[in-house]
């Protein structure tokens, strides 16, 4: 077998055990789900497992690391196709909210990535990811006047921590009209922001 060959080899190996525990974890919970169901899913060995993976908990964290990716992908995207600086930040945070909905995304993002990385190591990637953008967002806004001058980094805190918790709340409700109701009432939240 070539080099090439063995390496894309490797990173198939890689995508499905990422790709089967996360419809493990999302399905189950990190909690309940071991090892060796994993590998029995992905069809390959604990040494394999290992030879990308130095631990459960490690793997956890390159999936939490993929579903981020994703999701800021998301909101970008939606952001993007909107010209409006306003409008991209209501859009990204409704976009948000609505990825979080999905249950392959919301207990791994939101339920089991602060509780198997620690809240600091959640935070500090939840920051480098989606509140990133956010802060970004709202330096726009206050650069552009649609928002008063203010310290950015508490607001970014705020907003992220209420979408959040809401996010949390969503993925917990069976109110059939929750994430309309959500979303409307983060735009009214934001509205208040708003000086122009």
């Amino acid at each position: 077998m070539t080099s090439t060959a063995r390496t894309r080899q490797r990173e198939q190996t890689r995508r499905i055990l990422l790709h089967e525990s996360r419809a493990l974890f999302a399905t189950k919970g990190y909690a309940a789900v071991g090892l060796s169901e994993i590998v029995t899913s992905a069809g390959v060995t604990k040494g394999a497992l290992y030879h990308h993976f130095d631990s459960k908990a490690d793997l956890f964290r390159a999936l939490l690391t993929q579903v981020q990716e994703e999701v800021g992908a998301q909101v970008a995207a939606a952001a993007g196709a909107e010209s409006d600086p306003w409008t991209q930040l209501t859009t990204g945070c409704a976009a948000f909210l609505k990825a979080c909905a999905d249950p392959r995304v919301h207990r791994i993002l939101l339920i089991d990535g602060p509780a198997v990385l620690g809240w600091h190591e959640w935070r500090a990637m939840d920051e480098a990811n989606s509140a990133r953008h956010l802060d970004e967002a709202l330096q726009t806004l206050v650069g552009a006047g649609v928002l008063a001058p203010q310290p950015i980094a508490p607001l970014t805190r705020l907003l992220s921590g209420a979408m959040n918790e809401a996010a949390v709340w969503l993925a917990t409700t069976t109110d059939p009209d929750a994430l309309t109701d959500t979303i409307a009432a983060l735009d009214r939240l934001l509205a208040g922001l708003r000086i122009t």
